[in-house]
């Protein structure tokens, strides 16, 4: 099967261009559209983190209005919110803010939704927000699990709920965990959400890769590049997502001061690329996902 390019469900910026911003503007938007869209992803998301309500406010509607009036509807279909409705804990707010993150409610949920401008495809939700999965997917708005602890119960009950994804897994938690009994084991072991993972070699090693494929499965699995706004950009200390960030030569992104990593410096290709030199996956099964299984979770058929 030949592709038009990889599809990627969170790009947080890209070439300096930082989505989440309160200095973007339209023409910044479009330059960092143009270089994902030039870098072998057709099709992609451009991905909001936890932010002020003054930013959103200005930010999602100038996306939303700027993807329209460039007709890219196609190659951008929506906007992915990571946030706000998060865990606060200390290691699963990650790059995040947790001052911006709020408790899960319908009618914020509806003015995100409205600035949005109608296009919100994807959101990421602490599983603690169980009670707002089945309004969001009443507004046909794909709901994944990041960001948080759960416990086997309760992704149960956000699956139930309608949850499809568990964004990142692996990466959004603290440094360490519980041997056992931790968030990653208890996602991996949720038949009902497929496992979002970014395979860019930094974000998790080659043999967590491998477990997560073996465990989940080619269908139960969606590559993202989790790209930032130091994708393409030069090696140095950079202001990434609200972060001091520091890109290594070797394309490491990484606050050093939270000892976290902050998105990533590369593009799907690369993801995919490093993904096939794993030799984890045959060449259908890569198609399948990097390009079949994000376009059917956000109700694309191609």
């Amino acid at each position: 099967m030949t592709i038009p390019g990889w599809v990627d469900l969170q790009v947080n910026g890209q070439i300096g261009v930082d989505f989440s911003s309160a200095t973007l503007t339209a023409d910044d938007f479009m330059r960092a559209a143009e270089a994902v869209l030039n870098s072998g992803t057709a099709v992609f998301l451009p991905t909001v983190i936890t932010s002020s309500m003054e930013l959103y406010r200005r930010n999602l509607p100038l996306i939303a209005e700027t993807i329209e009036k460039h007709g890219l509807t196609g190659q951008i279909p929506g906007i992915h919110l990571e946030g706000p409705f998060l865990n606060q804990a200390p290691g699963y707010s990650g790059c995040h803010n947790p001052e911006w993150m709020l408790p899960p409610e319908n009618g914020m949920f509806d003015e995100l939704f409205d600035l949005c401008r109608g296009r919100l495809k994807l959101i990421t939700v602490a599983a603690s927000a169980r009670k707002l999965i089945p309004y969001i997917k009443s507004r046909g708005v794909t709901v994944s699990i990041g960001h948080c602890p759960a416990e086997p119960e309760e992704l149960a009950h956000a699956a139930e709920a309608g949850a499809e994804l568990f964004t990142h897994l692996g990466n959004g938690v603290p440094n360490q965990l519980p041997r056992h009994k931790n968030v990653i084991f208890n996602a991996l072991a949720e038949d009902r959400l497929k496992a979002m993972i970014i395979t860019d070699g930094f974000h998790l090693p080659p043999e967590v890769i491998k477990c997560f494929i073996r465990c989940k499965g080619a269908d139960n699995i969606i590559v993202i590049s989790d790209g930032s706004p130091a994708a393409g950009l030069p090696p140095g200390r950079y202001n990434v997502l609200g972060n001091d960030a520091i890109l290594e030569p070797e394309g490491k992104l990484h606050n050093p001061v939270k000892q976290c990593l902050v998105g990533s410096a590369f593009t799907m290709k690369r993801c995919m690329d490093y993904l096939r030199d794993l030799e984890l996956l045959t060449e259908d099964e890569l198609i399948t996902v990097g390009y079949r299984n994000p376009l059917a979770v956000i109700g694309i058929k191609k």
